[in-house]
């Protein structure tokens, strides 16, 4: 899945893929745990579609950085240089 393709997407259907994704990484993670994954890379390369999903999604939102939070002190120091 390229970030390019999942922008051609609607809201909806990111929102779908990536519920389908987290459901697919917990069966993954549950077959790892009971020894019946046959492979393991799999993880990862879904782990990857789940953070890709959630940034295109936050882009679509209006979000600055998917589910980023600002650092402390950030705004405080932006208002410091502005005020000199």
């Amino acid at each position: 899945m390229k970030p390019k393709d999942l922008r051609t997407l609607t809201l909806p259907e990111l929102e779908q893929r990536l519920r389908e994704a987290r459901e697919e990484l917990f069966n993954l993670k549950f077959q790892h745990k009971t020894g019946q994954l046959g492979n393991p890379l799999r993880i990862r390369e879904v782990r990857k579609d789940i953070a890709r999903l959630v940034s295109v999604v936050g882009e679509m939102k209006g979000d600055t950085v998917a589910g980023a939070k600002a650092a402390p002190g950030a705004a405080a120091a932006g208002e410091q240089s502005a005020a000199e």
